[in-house]
């Protein structure tokens, strides 16, 4: 069975190609959420080994919903998806905890290595 991973996205597409690059690489999906606070209680309730976060959704944001998981688990592997003019929002968010980031458009091979050097991280 693969590293269980959990999708915090507000849009449905982005969580579709996650899953897609995700589960062809051995990956199980745990979960998915379209806002940081349905991606926190979805991380208490399957405990993934890591998390995919967006950084910015309606409501509570990616940053919002990743120190509120720290919190919970300071044990939290959470890695922060974003377009890549975030720069700010990017360096923000490795303050707040983030291990790693993704950049949107995705790039398979990219991700896939960013998670799997993600899961290793202690």
């Amino acid at each position: 069975m693969g590293n269980r991973i959990l999708i915090v996205d507000d849009a449905m597409i982005i969580r579709m190609i996650l899953t897609k690059i995700l589960t062809m690489a051995g990956f199980q999906i745990a979960g998915e959420a379209s806002t940081g606070a349905e991606g926190v209680r979805k991380y208490k309730e399957v405990r993934p080994d890591l998390v995919t976060m967006d950084i910015t959704m309606p409501g509570m944001g990616g940053i919002s919903a990743l120190k509120a998981i720290r919190e919970f688990d300071p044990q939290a592997k959470v890695v922060i998806c974003s377009a890549m003019g975030q720069k700010a929002l990017i360096m923000d968010a490795m303050q707040a905890g983030a291990i790693n980031f993704i950049a949107k458009p995705f790039d398979e091979a990219k991700v896939i290595e960013t998670i799997s050097t993600a899961l290793q991280m202690k």
